[in-house]
């Protein structure tokens, strides 16, 4: 026991390989998690910032381009007839599927997160049943009980059993915390589109003159 080394690189050099194959899955599987866990908040960040910014009155960011473009375009088109609640509506509905079309890119890497919070620990598992086979294995073989023959196999599942955790805990609330967050961009970008809509229809006068029922019942 005094030789097993109880560091996770030292765990991982001594376990079999199939231990060691399911340590290296977790291992990327948690080096990934961070990946997209820094994306996603990242990605939250500036599209907050980018909605803050435009509603307060500033310029409108990149990232809100089609957005906006979809807004735009829907003002240029003339339908004939249609009112001004109408041409609102039109905008709206959008600059909204712009809108929820960015949200889901952005949030591309949330369904990832979920897998490996819910897969993780059952490789972990894997991995734990495999040592405590390997622990049993090792007493057929040396017709010895003794710690020092259980121990390899034991620290080898309960290191799989550790790397499984790593990879699930911090994907399960980085899933959540980032999930969460989308919702509550979700509500703003909402709001960022009523004003928008508003905007559009108030900024260029002739648009509301054109549409409104009096101006349509004058036109020969």
């Amino acid at each position: 026991m005094q030789g097993l080394d109880l560091s996770p690189v030292g765990l991982f050099f001594e376990a079999g390989l199939v231990g060691k194959a399911v340590m290296a899955v977790l291992f990327v599987a948690s080096l990934w998690c961070w990946v997209l866990i820094i994306e996603g908040v990242i990605s939250v960040a500036r599209i907050r910032r980018a909605v803050r910014t435009a509603r307060t009155g500033g310029a409108v960011a990149k990232s809100l381009y089609t957005v906006t473009v979809a807004g735009d375009e829907e003002v240029r088109r003339r339908i004939p007839g249609e009112t001004v609640s109408e041409l609102r509506a039109r905008i709206s509905d959008a600059m909204a599927r712009a809108a929820r079309e960015l949200l889901t890119r952005s949030e591309g890497g949330l369904p990832n997160l979920a897998v490996i919070s819910s897969v993780a620990p059952f490789i972990g598992l894997f991995g734990t049943v495999w040592g405590i086979m390997s622990s049993f294995a090792a007493i057929s073989q040396a017709q010895d009980t003794s710690l020092a023959t259980v121990a390899p196999g034991i620290a080898e599942s309960l290191a799989a059993t550790a790397y499984g955790l790593a990879a699930a805990i911090p994907a399960s609330i980085g899933y959540n915390r980032i999930g969460a967050a989308y919702a509550r961009l979700g509500q703003e970008m909402a709001s960022f589109v009523e004003e928008r809509a508003l905007a559009l229809l108030s900024r260029p006068a002739e648009v509301a003159r054109e549409n409104s029922p009096r101006r349509r019942a004058e036109t020969p």
